[in-house]
């Protein structure tokens, strides 16, 4: 009987990149990333102080703020190669209590509160849902493609309910808005645990040279913001939400432009110039 040698014998499947940041722990902890960790959190928990006083468009905007700083901190880890295991765990939990608890808070709060059981519900459809998406996040990173997002992520969800809180303002909101909030939050939670693609953006380089026409549109997209932010941001995650199920229809269209058309049949040839029948002149011959 032919013996394994010990490195064959010991060899199992391929790990992942987290598996192995997890059974090699490192003492401490980088300071830099995991601050813009922990604004982010103080963000998440500050909408929750703000919407228990019924401030709802400051708890909105914490709740952005919380979006730029999670940007922030994964992009400063990668630059200066301080990712670890700590950082990634720390992240997710700041990412559940600003983008998962504090955005169905407010909604609670702000809109959901008056319409029964069964809105409420949807504030914790929303939070579980959240949880499911950071987790499943958390098991494929590394061996998904980096391209795309498996679901809607849960910065873009709490995006939408910051955007429609800003949208509503301060106004009071009738009792059929109410029910459409209730909706569109079941809608938002199961969108976050479909198998869904949206694009991640993380391939956009702004390094690399640009025609100047992309220029023009910044600055449009600047003045436009400037003049409407909240229809701007109301639009913009809306339309990101719905990126992901329209998606196979816009992607197959795209296919299918792309594909060359089949070639016809050659050109007639004149008919001085058309082949004879060689038997037929040997005859005449």
């Amino acid at each position: 009987m032919r013996r394994r040698h010990g490195s064959d014998a010991g060899r199992g499947p391929r790990r992942r990149k987290w598996q192995e940041l997890r059974q090699q722990p490192r003492r401490g902890i980088f300071l830099l990333p995991s601050l813009l960790t922990t604004g982010n959190l103080f963000c998440g928990f500050l909408a929750l102080v703000l919407a228990s006083q019924q401030r709802y468009t400051d708890a909105a905007i914490s709740i952005l703020v919380g979006m730029l700083l999670d940007m922030l901190d994964g992009k400063v880890a990668r630059m200066t190669k301080t990712t670890s295991q700590f950082g990634v765990e720390l992240d997710s939990l700041a990412d559940m209590v600003s983008f998962g608890v504090a955005p169905a808070f407010v909604l609670y709060s702000m809109a959901l509160a008056p319409l029964g059981r069964a809105a409420w519900l949807g504030a914790f459809l929303f939070v579980i849902c959240g949880a499911l998406r950071l987790a499943r996040f958390n098991v494929y990173a590394g061996v998904t493609d980096k391209r795309y997002f498996v679901g809607l992520p849960i910065p873009a969800a709490a995006g939408v309910v910051a955007s429609v809180v800003l949208l509503l303002g301060t106004d009071d909101i009738p009792r059929w808005l109410g029910a459409a909030i209730a909706a569109g939050t079941y809608l938002v939670a199961i969108l976050m645990v479909t198998t869904f693609r949206y694009y991640s953006f993380k391939e956009i380089d702004f390094a690399r040279r640009r025609p100047a026409g992309v220029l023009i549109l910044v600055v449009l997209g600047v003045l436009i913001v400037a003049t409407h932010p909240q229809w701007f941001l109301f639009l913009l995650f809306f339309a990101y939400a719905l990126s992901g199920p329209t998606r196979p229809l816009w992607a197959r269209r795209r296919d299918a432009a792309a594909v060359p058309a089949p070639a016809g049949p050659p050109p007639a040839l004149p008919a001085d110039r058309e082949p004879r029948d060689t038997t037929e002149r040997d005859r005449r011959v």
